[in-house]
């Protein structure tokens, strides 16, 4: 049977949904299947928490299956409601590892006693409780007795606390609210409570007209009627606002509002909303078009009063789109919460299965306890900018970005992206560009390198981003979303240089499969290696395997096993194997080897069955570039297999590169990859 946890809030606008996420997030990087289950949902549609911590967190349970019953069914009977939770319950429970339990949410369909029938479900599901209470509008003593009703409450029905989680606390009330009660405490974090687009398309019954469907998960800050001369309204518009605008004013006022949403001199707009019903007129819709516009054009039948009525009670959800949000809860509950006494309280230990998620999550939260300062050479490229706003929410690194102060935040607004945290540096920054020219020059002048030549140079994005991590003003850098490999670590090479000890830089690619982490090596820097080369990226393969949690056990891969073949790339795979060796003694190494005998059990024991190595290979050296590259796609298409990477090794300073068909979530990975080498090299001086 699967560990359960109850998260039951005892009063309504809690925002427990943070907590939700954070646990299943928090499970999810111990155990192989975590699944979500709400006992009580509404009847007629889907439950957006469900939706999203099955997006969030890749659970691959029907919606169906993640749902008790509706709170018609309660008032019905209590009782029959209570059976039927249960067997659903337990039908869940057996196809998962663990699940979090999310209570009711005290909707205008609840119950006179919610939290004790919540209380009670958990008594009877045996799963203990994350007891959540609101600090919303509460003095600390208004907190510290409502805390303590709650675990009455728990205490007579005879559940189990886990733990008490006190949200949306006034930031300054947290310390003196954390000095009296015995619980996680957790500040009000108005982005979280803030409704989405989509939130307020939804509560209006409204439909997207024109723009970006991806922008619908943005937060809201303020709702603003649109009822004036367009130069009043300019005059009072505020950043992410959404402004309503009754449908038959759109042709005086639409275009005026997309060109203040998109002049730096205005605020960046979350929406535009038509009420009214009424068609616009060609002319219009044709200028709309014309300004290729992806701010969210909402429209609405609903009158003034009775749009802005429903937008004003909107709140903010959890969607599967509102990915801000989401990155927010889980940031805020890393921060606040005591992961590990949690875990120790569940008596959970670490899975010896690896999924692609909990390496994932893995590498985020080692970013985060020991923050590292990034710089992202290309910080006018969207995915970089969404990136960025992920890992600043979740507070993973400190991050510059390269290029145009005022262009990046523009368009960062304009995308609905928080960046405020991030450093924005211009290469064309006159001090800095002197400062690196001389630095160039001086590391160059064997190559003839003047700094009048410098000055030039070091304004290119990756030389000028180079020079920053050689010269520590910052730990790491991350391009190559809109670059190329070589463009992206010649600066490297020339600046930075290898470790001692190393004589290649190399790299290797993380390979998540469904239940393990595979390192393989070098599969896109070093073209055709010699012998004592292979060997040093070996070695360097599997101290970055090692760094991030994995046993080396090193396949020098080949078309031959053993003493089968012959022949000069034979002969030179079996001379870097003895390298190894020699080098490191330590280290359980096996070569040359096929791919098969190294990853295969059953074969390992017919070609080699007193290897220590075969068949348990986590590292695998490739002979060349070409294997390797092909090697790491043909596993990564058809064994459906999470690539992350290329790492680079070897280096003095980390510097990683992207592929230019990199996701956001791979460059979240990037960077966060990045921060922990960082990590290590500050470990090692």
């Amino acid at each position: 049977m699967a560990i359960g946890i109850y998260v039951a809030a005892s009063d309504a606008r809690s925002n427990k949904g943070t907590i939700a996420l954070g646990m299943i997030e928090l499970l999810s990087r111990q155990v192989e299947t975590v699944g979500v289950f709400r006992p009580v949902v509404r009847s007629g549609r889907e439950d957006n928490l469900i939706n999203t911590a099955r997006s969030r967190f890749g659970i691959a349970l029907p919606h169906a299956m993640c749902a008790g019953v509706t709170y018609e069914d309660v008032h019905a009977s209590a009782e029959a409601a209570t059976e039927e939770i249960m067997a659903r319950y337990r039908e869940l429970a057996a196809r998962c590892d663990a699940v979090v339990v999310v209570g009711s949410d005290y909707t205008d369909v609840g119950f006179p006693t919610e939290f004790t029938f919540n209380a009670d479900l958990a008594a009877n599901l045996g799963t203990p409780v994350i007891n959540v209470v609101t600090g919303l509008n509460r003095t600390p003593d208004e907190i510290v007795a409502a805390l303590d009703m709650s675990r009455r409450v728990l205490k007579e029905r005879h559940a189990t606390e886990l733990a008490s989680c006190i949200t949306r606390v006034a930031p300054e009330l947290v310390h003196e609210v954390e000095a009296r009660c015995s619980a996680y405490v957790l500040p009000e974090v108005p982005r979280l409570s803030a409704p989405t687009v989509r939130d307020l398309m939804t509560a209006c019954d409204g439909k997207l007209f024109r723009g970006d469907e991806q922008q619908l998960g943005r937060e809201v800050g303020a709702i603003m009627i649109g009822a004036m001369s367009l130069p009043n309204i300019l005059e009072r518009l505020t950043e992410d606002a959404a402004v309503v605008v009754p449908a038959d004013r759109a042709a005086a006022l639409v275009p005026g509002l997309i060109a203040a949403h998109r002049a730096p001199t205005f605020p960046a707009l979350s929406a535009i909303i038509l009420n009214g019903g009424l068609p616009l007129p060609e002319a219009v819709i044709k200028l709309i078009d014309g300004m290729n516009v992806r701010l969210p054009i909402i429209t609405t039948d609903g009158g003034t009063f009775e749009t802005s009525t429903k937008l004003s009670a909107a709140e903010g959800q959890f969607t599967p789109d509102a990915t801000g949000k989401i990155e927010t809860a889980l940031g805020l509950f890393a921060e606040r919460v005591d992961a590990a006494a949690l875990l120790r309280a569940l008596r959970i230990t670490k899975a010896k299965a690896v999924t692609p998620l909990m390496f994932e999550f893995d590498l985020l939260e080692r970013a985060r306890t020991d923050r590292r300062h990034i710089v992202l050479c290309e910080g006018t490229e969207p995915r970089i900018l969404r990136a960025a706003d992920i890992v600043l929410r979740r507070g993973c690194a400190d991050l510059t970005l390269l290029g145009d102060e005022q262009e990046i935040r523009q368009l960062a607004a304009q995308m609905g992206l928080l960046i405020d945290e991030a450093r924005v540096v211009s290469p064309f920054d006159e001090e800095l560009r002197e400062r690196f020219a001389q630095e160039y020059a001086r590391l160059r002048a064997h190559k003839g390198v003047t700094v009048d030549q410098a000055r030039d140079i070091v304004t290119d994005l990756s030389y000028f981003g180079t020079l920053m991590v050689h010269l520590g003003l910052a730990d790491g850098m991350v391009s190559g979303a809109a670059h190329t490999t070589a463009h992206t670590i010649r600066p490297a090479f020339e600046i930075i240089k290898t470790a001692p000890g190393v004589t290649i830089a190399s790299s290797v690619f993380f390979m998540c499969l469904a239940d393990r982490v595979l390192v393989y090596g070098d599969c896109a820097i070093v073209p055709d290696p010699t012998a004592e080369q292979l060997a040093d990226v070996a070695i360097s393969s599997a101290e970055t395997a090692a760094r991030f949690g994995i046993e080396p056990r090193v396949a020098m891969l080949s078309y031959s096993t053993g003493d089968s073949g012959a022949g000069p790339e034979v002969e030179k795979v079996r001379r870097a194997t003895e390298l190894v060796r020699r080098l490191r003694p330590d280290l359980p190494v096996e070569g040359p080897i096929q791919y098969d005998a190294a990853a295969e059990p059953s074969v390992a024991r017919t070609k080699m069955p007193d290897s220590p190595v075969a068949g348990r290979a986590t590292v695998f050296v490739v002979p060349d570039l070409n294997t390797g590259n092909n090697l790491y796609k043909a596993v990564q298409r058809s064994a459906g297999a999470v690539a992350i990477g290329p790492v680079l090794q070897g280096l003095r300073k980390p510097v990683n590169d992207l592929s230019r068909g990199a996701t956001v979530q791979d460059i979240v990975n990037t960077i966060a990859i990045t921060a922990i080498q960082a990590q290590e090299r500050e470990g090692a001086r």
